[in-house]
């Protein structure tokens, strides 16, 4: 993939924070994982940005984190309006 189409970057940003919303799930399933580990701070530093401002609207639902299931759905809206918008 030649990231000369915008097209192609519009998708791939989207698959990027797809990834790492999901790898920042996938680690909050292993509480042993240092927070200070590299990986660790990078993701928090990428999603954090997104998912804090979906927590402070979204009600808590007990112990479930839903801000990630609404981060990925707004991910794949602005994904799609980008795409739609740019020409093909």
């Amino acid at each position: 993939m030649i990231l000369g189409d915008p097209r192609d970057l519009v998708q791939l940003v989207g698959t990027f924070f797809y990834i790492a919303i999901f790898a920042r799930v996938l680690l909050s399933w292993f509480p042993n994982v240092p927070p200070s580990n590299p990986v660790v701070r990078l993701l928090y530093s990428v999603t954090e940005p997104i998912l804090r401002p979906i927590r402070r609207v979204l009600p808590k639902f007990g112990m479930m984190d839903l801000s990630p299931m609404v981060a990925v759905l707004l991910v794949v809206v602005v994904q799609e309006i980008f795409l739609a918008v740019l020409p093909s």
